[in-house]
């Protein structure tokens, strides 16, 4: 199924840019891309968004487990009544939220990358975690605005 191939290949590439990260930088190491603006920064992220609640497995591995397991399930069991739209923001959510969760369980931490000096460090779990959200929020508006179509 199309949206499981989705999760996989967020997963995947998730996985293997921190894989290059953590192999060829020591942590907190960094490299300007642009100074001042853009730089890769190795970071090992043991909380969750903005290193809240670090050393809280109940909350940082058990509740996300059990969200994206859900998700994972939504996914088989609403393929053909939602539309795809919805279906393509649960995947990117789930394989973000996966590739994650499979730092933390592996290593205790996650590795983030992505450092723009304004804004904390990320990875590329975290942008489609944001894309499936920002997906969602794009198909609530859509499907509001043409049930008030419909309504007319």
């Amino acid at each position: 199924m199309i949206y499981y191939l989705i999760v996989l290949v967020v997963i995947i590439g998730d996985r293997i840019v921190k894989h290059l990260i953590s192999s060829g930088m020591m942590p907190h190491e960094t490299i300007p891309v642009i100074e001042n603006v853009f730089h890769i920064t190795y970071v090992q992220n043991s909380g969750a968004a903005f290193s809240m609640w670090e050393n809280q497995w109940v909350l940082l591995i058990v509740l996300p487990f059990v969200a994206l397991a859900a998700g994972l399930v939504i996914l088989f069991l609403k393929r053909k009544n939602w539309n795809r739209l919805t279906l393509t923001a649960i995947a990117f959510i789930c394989g973000g939220g996966l590739g994650n969760l499979i730092d933390r369980i592996q290593m205790g931490y996650v590795v983030d990358m992505f450092d723009f000096r304004v804004f904390p460090v990320f990875n590329i779990a975290d942008i489609f975690v944001c894309l499936g959200c920002g997906l969602l929020l794009l198909d609530a508006l859509l499907s509001e605005r043409k049930k008030k179509k419909d309504d007319r």
